[in-house]
């Protein structure tokens, strides 16, 4: 198996978000700032796709929705349908880990006020092209808000006017089914948006269009 494409921990390509990151090193000298990988066995057959590091978040731990609210609703959500094993304790080395799902992030390196510029989002796609493109297993992806879903179309070659997001949908592009769900942020949790009930739903939608038990 080949390995995906992946940034350096100094990776230069977004001047604005390697501007972003050499503050917080200045700031938080203890936490991970730098570019967080994917999470997961690349021979998982769903694929769940994020939008950036959260500040406190994965850009502090290391790992992808890891030490933040919508760590917190997502993590609980996939050991609910097997799709995780162990405890999930908001640190990456705790003994949590992903059954037949990888979770990639649409930008690798966290955005200042968690909103990545089209630009950076369009620059980082290489890596979530490369990523999906070494997972020979994945034949599901679940898209975690618009501009997750917007970006594993564009990484597809699949245009958006004709897979507009919605939660809940599912589109049928090449070889992948593609589902989608309103993020699991604080934000749209605590107004309402996403509820628990709404986001169970979809995640074991997701779980059943990958064909896992």
């Amino acid at each position: 198996m080949k390995s995906p494409l992946t940034p350096s921990p100094d990776c230069p390509l977004c001047p604005r978000l390697a501007a972003f990151r050499a503050e917080n090193r200045k700031k938080h000298p203890d936490w991970f700032n730098a570019p967080v990988p994917g999470f997961g066995s690349m021979n998982a057959r769903l694929a769940i796709a994020g939008l950036a590091p959260g500040l406190q978040g994965a850009n502090r731990t290391g790992r992808p929705f890891t030490g933040d609210w919508a760590g917190d609703l997502l993590y609980a959500t996939l050991l609910k349908f097997g799709l995780a094993k162990g405890v999930y304790d908001e640190r990456i080395d705790d003994t949590l880990e992903l059954v037949d799902c990888r979770i990639v992030n649409s930008v690798r390196c966290v955005p200042p006020q968690n909103k990545p510029e089209p630009s950076e989002i369009k620059t980082c796609r290489q890596f979530l092209i490369s990523e999906l493109s070494c997972m020979p297993q994945v034949n599901a992806i679940l898209a975690l808000g618009k501009i997750a879903h917007d970006s594993v179309l564009k990484t597809l070659d699949a245009r958006i006017a004709a897979h507009p997001f919605k939660h809940g949908s599912v589109y049928r592009v090449g070889k992948f089914q593609l589902i989608s769900s309103y993020h699991c942020s604080r934000y749209n949790t605590n107004t309402g948006v996403l509820t628990t009930e709404m986001f169970e739903t979809v995640v074991a939608k997701a779980k059943k269009l990958a064909a896992i038990a």
